[in-house]
């Protein structure tokens, strides 16, 4: 292990000169390895159905939706109609889709999207749906990206016709995750580096902010997409970062992190049928081309198996 934490080390060193070999003391590493070689040009979303046991992830630029399937070991991709920025699933095998002007319901099967209610923002800002997961209230929770401070987060519910607005002043809405007891929320607006925590009320899907949980260091870059364990650790994808980090939420502390042949790490999600496999979408685009040559699997999805496990995915009422 302190071979792999100096390897590590070795790696961000090289990339962020104002880190140290101490700084990795006392942080438990793991190293990614490649699981599907797609080279995507901005993959995300990561999100398993464990009722149907797949594999659910996007390519935002290139408008695709991504299912993989571990008893065929079948990728199957679909064209969408325009960006998606997120996918959550239904109980009854349907996909819920946050396209650009709207969020829709798709059927895998027949390939049939149904507009659900647009996008509150296509009017106004014209700002595009980004990271989003379903909490255990059941709601669709959504955020927007855009030019800075016009973009939000919304949650939507079949029996509301409308999206409700839950935080303003946005930037880039990215990771969401809840707590087990379902009275904590964490989320994420990517410039701020912060994931802040909020009381959160599953029956209204009311919110209120109770502090700043964890800061991300500069040197490894902005917060995207999480997960959250069975031990209530979140685990953070490191846009601009080559990691995934595993973070206390109480106390802020970093606790390990996953190294990743990519410079743009974009999400994560525990799957697999015991919950233990931590897959990884990263990006090729907002790399260099240097680093691009150096880790020409950018764009691909990754695993690693941390010895912990994950929580069960909610699904969309």
């Amino acid at each position: 292990m302190r071979n792999v934490m100096l390897c590590l080390a070795g790696l961000i060193f090289s990339v962020h000169p104002v880190f140290s070999q101490n700084t990795f003391d006392n942080v438990k590493t793991w190293k990614a390895q490649i699981f599907l070689d797609t080279r995507s040009t901005l993959g995300e979303g990561a999100l398993w159905d464990y009722k149907h046991k797949r594999l659910l992830w996007i390519d935002i630029e290139k408008s695709l939706l991504h299912i993989y399937s571990p008893k065929s070991g079948k990728n199957e991709t679909y064209e969408l109609g325009s960006k998606p920025g997120t996918v959550v699933p239904e109980a009854s095998g349907d996909l819920i889709l946050a396209l650009q002007d709207g969020i829709y319901r798709f059927n895998p099967e027949t390939k049939e999207e149904k507009l659900l209610v647009e996008n509150p923002e296509k009017k106004t800002t014209g700002n595009r749906f980004n990271d989003g997961k379903v909490g255990p209230d059941g709601r669709l929770w959504v955020g927007t990206t855009g030019r800075a401070g016009t973009a939000a987060l919304y949650n939507y519910a079949n029996e509301t016709p409308r999206m409700r607005k839950k935080l303003q002043n946005i930037t880039t809405s990215n990771g969401i995750v809840w707590s087990s007891d379902k009275k904590k929320m964490y989320y994420a607006d990517t410039p701020t580096r912060e994931i802040k925590v909020f009381d959160f009320d599953a029956k209204t899907g009311d919110i209120e902010f109770k502090k700043v949980a964890i800061t991300i260091p500069v040197e490894l870059g902005s917060p995207d997409g999480m997960a959250i364990d069975s031990e209530g650790m979140i685990w953070i994808a490191h846009w601009g970062g080559y990691t995934v980090g595993r973070w206390n939420p109480e106390n802020g502390k970093l606790l390990g992190l996953v190294e990743v042949p990519a410079s743009n790490v974009s999400s994560c999600a525990f799957g697999g049928d015991k919950l233990d496999v931590l897959y990884i979408t990263t990006a090729a685009s907002g790399a260099r081309e240097d680093q691009l040559q150096k880790f020409p699997h950018s764009g691909s999805v990754f695993y690693v198996k941390p010895g912990v496990k994950g929580v069960p995915t909610y699904y969309f009422k």
